[in-house]
């Protein structure tokens, strides 16, 4: 089986996804995705993204392959993660907060939302043995998630799972008193509605395919927890960004992915309102997809480097 050794240049040098798949190896790891390779127009293995059995098998075996978790059980309603995607995002916030803090701090990382897949903590964890605060307003994700982390030698004992039960605070709840976390990170919901959601799952499977379909299977799937909150990515991020105020002596860095480019300029209106220190904009992506990191901090690159505020 051939794959062409072509590199995805608009993912992160340390990401182990920037060649192509290497699909002779993740078939050893989970055989089953075997019979979910085709051959694309140009005679090439790969496999069809717009089916959700497929992709979720790939992923599991990227996991298995590159980050040696062999279980990785959950749900096939609940969203199922790119890992290419969600490693990049693990590894510019590396280098973030890299740039001004000391090298021998360990790395303390809160994954607002972490999902049934806890994929962030999963990457971090591998990659740079950060220990993690994950939180959710699901329990049915938590268990699970504890599950996955449970099961995994690597991962054990490295993820304080937090119950949020109010759908409305994102950090309040989470976030204890004097506690000190190095970055935040979250993937928000991107829809304000299911209608919403539908129409962005046709967009999806169109650009994939190129045909339309009324009621397509999302190939990433999800649960409206995750996908869908009122008013949609913009109004959470916005949530976020006035609650992180609160907790600017506790946090040295906020962040959240922004998908849709349209939403950059009222948040960057709320972020100077509210007057922190610095604001990153970091663009990640691949070669179907493209996104942006923002990042801030109320933080001096002096207080940065030693993870709390002086003042």
């Amino acid at each position: 089986m051939s794959v062409k050794n072509k590199t995805k240049v608009t993912l992160h040098p340390s990401n182990k996804n920037r060649k192509q798949y290497d699909l002779l190896s993740l078939i050893k790891e989970i055989p089953e995705l075997e019979k979910y390779i085709k051959n694309n127009k140009d005679g090439e293995k790969t496999i069809d993204f717009s089916d959700p059995i497929a992709v979720k098998l790939l992923n599991k075996a990227l996991l298995s392959h590159y980050y040696d978790v062999k279980f990785w059980k959950f749900p096939d309603t609940n969203l199922c993660p790119p890992i290419p995607g969600r490693a990049d995002y693990i590894h510019h916030i590396s280098d973030l907060i890299n740039e001004n803090m000391r090298k021998d701090k360990s790395i303390n990382c809160l994954d607002v939302g972490m999902g049934a897949s806890c994929i962030y903590p999963i990457i971090g964890i591998t990659e740079y043995n950060w220990s993690f605060i994950a939180s959710d307003i699901d329990r049915k994700s938590i268990a699970t998630a504890k599950k996955i982390i449970s099961s995994n030698p690597n991962l054990k004992g490295k993820v304080d799972f937090r119950f949020q039960n109010n759908s409305n605070k994102i950090f309040e709840g989470i976030i204890k008193e004097g506690e000190l976390i190095d970055i935040t990170i979250c993937n928000p919901p991107f829809h304000s509605s299911k209608k919403e959601a539908l129409e962005g799952t046709r967009q999806k499977v169109r650009n994939l395919t190129g045909k339309y379909q009324k009621n397509p299977k999302l190939n990433f799937s999800g649960v409206s927890d995750e996908l869908i909150y009122e008013g949609g990515e913009y109004q959470f991020i916005q949530n976020m960004i006035k609650e992180s105020a609160k907790y600017a002596n506790n946090c040295v860095w906020f962040s959240t992915l922004v998908s849709k480019k349209k939403n950059l300029h009222g948040i960057y209106i709320n972020l100077k309102r509210l007057k922190v220190h610095q604001i990153k904009e970091i663009e990640i992506g691949t070669s179907n997809k493209k996104s942006r990191i923002i990042a801030w901090t109320f933080m001096t690159k002096r207080e940065q480097k030693y993870g709390k505020k002086t003042e």
